[in-house]
């Protein structure tokens, strides 16, 4: 019975290893490296990884270490940019969307997600008795709502 349970442990841990895989920046392709800076010369802190077939950076920019991930394809094209947002970045409309189905509800972990042409933001919203997960698009729809 151990050795199975051993078993079954190092093969969901060579999962886990095959699926995301840290590298050091000297191992990522000149094409994403180039477009990366390119995009992000101020990125500080950067940690690579290899997820599934794609390139993920996660760092920081700006004076309070604003974090970022971003997802590069192999051939360096830009996937996905997830960035963390202070309130006052939200567009209007999220806002006024917030405002009045979340009254009386304090946002927290603020992010904007970016892949392709797609925008959207991801609110934690918290009050005394309640957390939701709210996903907003630009013009301020809820695209989804989960109790946290």
């Amino acid at each position: 019975m151990k050795n199975l349970i051993a078993a079954i442990s190092i093969f969901g841990l060579s999962l886990t290893h095959i699926s995301a895989q840290d590298i050091h920046q000297n191992e990522v392709p000149s094409v994403i490296l180039n477009n990366f800076q390119k995009s992000f010369p101020k990125a500080a802190d950067t940690d690579w990884e290899i997820k599934r077939n794609l390139y993920e950076v996660e760092f920081e920019t700006g004076f309070l270490g604003d974090d970022h991930k971003v997802l590069y394809s192999r051939d360096g094209k830009l996937v996905r940019h997830e960035e963390e947002i202070s309130k006052g970045n939200l567009p209007k409309a999220v806002l006024a969307s917030i405002n009045k189905s979340f009254a009386g509800y304090r946002t927290d972990d603020l992010k904007k997600i970016t892949e392709g042409r797609k925008v959207i933001y991801h609110v934690e919203l918290k009050n005394i008795s309640q957390e939701w997960k709210v996903v907003f698009d630009a013009q301020g729809r809820i695209l989804e709502k989960r109790a946290d």
